[in-house]
């Protein structure tokens, strides 16, 4: 019972903080479709402009890499390279 009110509790902060965050809108290119169906599946958009700053198409590249072998995201090659190239160009230093 204990554990519940905690989870309750923790869900109840949460959801506002949820409701809140402001939909993403990135740059409407060739690819766009490829990193709104896979990326977001497992973290918010949010992520691409806040590391724009930092990633060359190599890290960017290193990035959907690190996804798919790290993290485990379900990402076929073609659609991983669509990405890459997505980021790369739009999001890259």
């Amino acid at each position: 019972m204990r554990t519940f009110v905690i989870v309750f509790a923790a869900a109840l902060i949460a959801l506002p903080a949820a409701a809140a965050e402001q939909q993403v809108q990135l740059k409407k290119a060739p690819g766009l479709d490829k990193v709104e169906a896979n990326c977001q599946a497992c973290h918010t958009l949010a992520y691409i402009p806040m590391n724009s700053p930092f990633l060359n198409a190599a890290g960017w590249g290193a990035e959907v890499t690190k996804m798919i072998k790290a993290f485990g995201a379900p990402i076929d090659d073609a659609d991983a390279k669509a990405i890459a190239e997505y980021l790369a160009k739009n999001y890259g230093t």
